[in-house]
């Protein structure tokens, strides 16, 4: 089905629902770009009388890359051109499965008010114009997205909280998506010293856009702790403990952190022994 004929959505979760359909990679971002420009035209109403969402399941993925487990995918090292096309892939991948975990909140978690749907589908189309950047940068390295494995321990998280958009928050933007804020300014640093400005301008933006994202998370998780009235720290140290492994590694990006939404508590509590 191509994108043109699969945008006949009239309400927003029939819309998310296409996006998390589509299999093509261009038809993923193609519909996400539509339908948040028809969100932000006011033309994708929330229904009020909605039937409960289906149960969750893989979203549409194409027949590459390959999945595997996250220990089969290769390390490369970034100083050949195929290991940072394999760098580039691995965020491409990240970004993609991204696009998803914002449709996933739109789609899954009903009943709440309209800015959480605002807030989602506005990250969806963010991580879609994340994807097609790194897609092209990919591409002017001389390979195309599904040439290398990847794994979707992205998605996984999304399955386990299904079920809780209170754990969803804390745990996706707050753990897995923040931790893109702790590493990448590194990632940066080795790419420019190998003269690699073309992806570290693409890294720079999706930096400053992920901090956003995952400002979102802390906003809305805090939200919810308010709605069931729950202490926020003491809740996500035990959702740490219930689906993480209780802990998370460092080192942190402190100041990205606490313009994301951390405050300095929790930012100590993260690096105590």
């Amino acid at each position: 089905m191509s994108a043109a004929v699969a945008s006949s959505a009239r309400e927003l979760f029939a819309a998310a629902r296409q996006c998390l359909d589509a299999a093509d990679p261009a038809e993923k971002v193609a519909l996400t770009q539509r339908y948040a420009a028809a969100f932000a035209r006011g033309e994708l109403p929330l229904p009020e009388d909605a039937p409960p969402p289906d149960p969750i399941r893989m979203p549409g993925r194409p027949p590459r890359p390959r999945l595997v487990h996250p220990r089969e995918v290769p390390k490369r090292g970034l100083g050949s051109v195929e290991g940072r096309a394999a760098f580039v892939h691995a965020i491409a991948h990240i970004e993609l499965n991204a696009i998803d975990l914002g449709w996933d909140a739109v789609y899954r978690f009903r009943g709440l008010p309209a800015a959480f749907y605002a807030d989602w589908v506005g990250v969806a189309h963010d991580e879609s114009r994340h994807f097609m950047l790194l897609r092209t940068r990919l591409q002017a390295l001389g390979y195309d997205y599904g040439d290398f494995d990847a794994h979707h321990g992205l998605w996984e998280m999304c399955e386990k909280t299904a079920h809780d958009g209170l754990a969803r928050m804390a745990l996706v933007p707050r753990v897995l998506e923040a931790r893109g804020l702790d590493v990448t300014p590194g990632m940066i640093a080795k790419l420019r010293a190998l003269g690699d400005t073309d992806t570290v301008a693409i890294l720079e933006l999706i930096l400053r856009e992920e901090v956003a994202h995952v400002a979102a998370g802390s906003r809305w998780y805090r939200w919810y702790c308010a709605r069931e009235g729950v202490e926020p720290r003491a809740r996500f140290r035990e959702l740490l403990r219930q689906y993480a492994g209780g802990y998370l590694r460092g080192p942190f990006n402190l100041e990205a952190r606490l313009q994301a939404g951390f405050d300095e508590d929790e930012l100590a509590a993260l690096e105590a022994p």
